[in-house]
């Protein structure tokens, strides 16, 4: 019959390589690593009166890149930041910029008018007017007792 020391540091030591490829999966190593994880852009909403003014931070971009949806109660935006390769510059090492697809949906405090949104997309900022809804006033119905 053979003799087996127990060695409790095994088990840590096997937790802790669990826990460290549970994170090598989500976390990136390096700055390069970086363009591998999803980006959304920053969002900024205020509600007036009358309207639901949203602005996105969206820089680098065309508007002709960008796809705005936008129902009553939220608004969709989504792109894609394409890699622009100049074949003269080869003296890149590193770029800490993002480019590939993104989408983001920002649910709406309010219904809004969907028709008459507006938008402009300027400096890399999209400002988005939503016109709230304009719900039927409570009618005064007159009743005739009989």
């Amino acid at each position: 019959m053979t003799l087996i020391r127990y060695n409790p540091w095994k088990e840590i030591d096997t937790l802790e390589r669990s826990v460290n490829r549970l994170f090598e999966d989500f976390v990136p190593a390096t700055l390069k690593d970086l363009t591998n994880v999803a980006r959304i852009p920053a969002a900024e909403m205020t509600e007036t009166d009358d309207a639901v003014i949203l602005r996105l931070e969206i820089p680098g971009m065309e508007a002709k890149d960008l796809d705005i949806q936008v129902t009553e109660d939220s608004v969709s935006i989504s792109g894609e930041r394409k890699f622009q390769h100049d074949a003269e510059d080869k003296t890149k090492t590193r770029s800490e910029f993002y480019y590939g697809r993104f989408q983001r949906v920002i649910p709406l405090p309010v219904a809004v008018q969907n028709t008459k949104v507006t938008a402009d997309y300027k400096d890399g900022i999209l400002h988005l007017t939503l016109p709230k809804l304009v719900e039927e006033k409570n009618k005064v119905v007159k009743i005739n007792l009989g």
